[in-house]
């Protein structure tokens, strides 16, 4: 959840380089931030709390080939100057910056103060920088002691380590992602593609267990537990500069919004045959589960109404947080889809696990080629739609949903009419994104922006949007918000509702309009303001948001004007929608 660059190699502006491309980052982590580059023989560290967008990286060109950075996501001690990254070791000669967490670092940090290290800060990073220096102490060069402290280690992790005795770098990884750019006479290494893409988009993965040591004309690939050196396949990336730019837009996060207009359709076009494979697998298995955590898990359990209404299949969705638990029902024959905007959501990763070591067979949906998520499952689809900058997701929640209904239509033996459905809606979607109906949305949220709470309400494929718009408005504006079945609100949450109460109500054309139609009415009559998402427009909303009638296609269409108005929401509220409070893009915590 914290971004990570480092660079090695010839030029002579190595400190100015990583906060430029750490800049890049900013979306993995925005508490504090922090930078070391080795001058001589010597170490500079310079950090500081808040966002590393206003620093100024002309300040750090340094004549050095060899530098880290790090941009923090608090999880071990809080936002402070001391606790932000790199952190040293007790000699000051060895600089670290770290991604995860070290759980049994208590442990590690008693055994090194009993040996007389003292340590600045209250993070599980320090220990690391200490605990190598210590190894070295017994003749190992670096590469070996950060391979033997990793063998020491307990939980999920990346780290990048910097020392002053050779100039290269030496990076490993249990859980967290660390990728190598590959230059001419360079390297980079970042948690993150964007960081290094104007530079090269040629990359190493590095992989669960595995380690590099980084030098400017060599990259050395080990095993952490073996210490075997492994060969590693260059890749070339798709990705241009442009598409991880803002452009004419503001914020990243209405970018991306109107990005849709192209997106889904990118994530229509698969390759036929590879659909009807992975079609084939959820016909044949015996139990398939869906699990993603946050808005992607709120696109799997659209795709449980999809594959019940359009393929007349039961599939049950399970958060990956949760998914631990459900180990006792996995079969070898079991299929478990999970889905990952970054695909390196350590909760998913961990749903996997549970899987594998039951024998069960896992189908991956992801934004991202050659993620740990994508490299871990037997079979992988790419939703293609492009890197997504804002914390909270948008086109990847779209692009998810468009495969998922894709292949439940190809289930059912209806790819062509799948297909055709979404492209319709993707070509009714390009219409609906127009200034004059953004223009619209943004002044329902001046009327709306005031208000401390707000409640949404579903039935079928728009219950999980009532529950992923309720996500949207929190994240970006900080109102409280819920979504709910609508009916269930009569069973308890329409006590909330009062005089003016806003209550946005997502709707189709489809068999439960009439019960939503009556939903509502039991919201007006308590005095709610009634701001409805729909195809048609009803006498007894207050406000309405028209949206093109889909039919399964529905929540796709449905949920774009709500992020269009939780944008609006946060902006007028002077919050920053890109990098809400609390949040980062790349969840690789437990």
């Amino acid at each position: 959840m914290c971004g990570i660059f480092g660079y090695v190699g010839s030029r002579e502006d190595a400190g100015s380089l990583v906060i430029k491309g750490l800049k890049k980052l900013e979306y993995r982590g925005y508490d504090s931030w922090g930078v070391a580059v080795q001058t001589n023989a010597h170490i500079e560290v310079s950090k500081d709390v808040g966002r590393i967008s206003g620093v100024d990286h002309e300040q750090f060109k340094h004549s050095s080939g060899l530098a880290i950075a790090h941009s923090r996501w608090a999880t071990h001690g809080g936002v402070t100057k001391q606790n932000a990254h790199p952190h040293l070791s007790e000699d000051g000669k060895i600089a670290v910056v770290h991604n995860g967490i070290i759980e049994n670092y208590l442990e590690l940090k008693k055994m090194l103060q009993k040996k007389g290290h003292t340590f600045k800060s209250e993070t599980d990073t320090e220990v690391i920088p200490h605990l190598i220096q210590d190894l070295k102490k017994d003749g190992m060069t670096l590469e070996d002691a950060v391979r033997a402290a990793c063998q020491m280690f307990t939980g999920r992790y990346g780290i990048l380590v910097l020392d002053t005795e050779t100039h290269a770098l030496v990076a490993a990884r249990t859980g967290s992602p660390l990728i190598v750019g590959v230059g001419e006479g360079e390297y980079f290494i970042a948690s993150d593609i964007p960081a290094f893409l104007e530079q090269t988009r040629i990359v190493n993965y590095l992989d669960d267990g595995e380690m590099v040591c980084l030098e400017s004309n060599k990259a050395i690939f080990r095993s952490i537990e073996t210490g075997k050196e492994i060969q590693k396949r260059k890749i070339e990336i798709a990705w241009k500069v442009e598409d991880t730019e803002k452009g004419e837009y503001e914020h990243y996060m209405l970018k991306e919004i109107m990005d849709q207009k192209e997106s889904i359709i990118r994530a229509v076009h698969q390759d036929e045959e590879q659909i009807m494979t992975l079609a084939k697998a959820i016909k044949d298995c015996v139990g398939c589960i869906l699990s993603a955590c946050g808005t992607a898990g709120k696109a799997c359990m659209a795709a449980d109404y999809f594959f019940s209404i359009i393929a007349k299949r039961h599939v049950n969705f399970v958060p990956s947080s949760e998914f631990k638990i459900y180990h006792h029902f996995l079969l070898p024959e079991s299929l478990i889809v999970v889905v990952s905007q970054s695909g390196e959501t350590a909760d998913v990763l961990e749903a996997m696990k549970t899987a594998k070591e039951a024998g069960s067979k896992v189908l991956a949906i992801v934004n991202v080629e050659g993620s740990s998520v994508a490299r871990a499952a037997d079979y992988t689809l790419l939703i293609n739609a492009g890197p997504e900058r804002a914390v909270a997701s948008t086109k990847a929640l779209t692009g998810q949903m468009a495969v998922l209904m894709l292949i439940a239509y190809a289930v059912a033996g209806k790819l062509n009419e799948g297909r055709m459905a979404l492209l319709e809606a993707g070509a009714k979607i390009n219409d609906m994104l127009n200034p004059r109906y953004i223009d619209h949305i943004k002044g329902i949220a001046e009327v709306l922006h005031h208000h401390k709470d707000m409640y949404i309400i579903g039935k079928s494929w728009n219950y999980p949007m009532a529950l992923e718009s309720a996500i949207k408005i929190q994240e970006v504006s900080y109102i409280h918000a819920q979504g709910f079945a609508a009916g269930e609100l009569k069973h308890g949450p329409i006590a909330l509702i009062e005089e003016g109460t806003p209550c946005i109500a997502l709707m189709g054309n489809d068999e439960v309009t009439a019960d939503m139609l009556s939903n509502i009415m039991e919201l007006k009559a308590r005095g709610a303001t009634i701001i409805a998402v729909s195809p048609e427009r009803h006498e007894i909303f207050d406000h309405w948001i028209k949206v093109p009638d889909a039919g399964p296609a529905q929540p796709i269409v449905n949920i774009i004007p709500i992020q269009i108005l939780s944008y609006y929401l946060a902006v007028l509220k002077g919050k920053d929608p890109d990098m809400p409070r609390n949040l980062a893009k790349s969840v690789t915590v437990k």
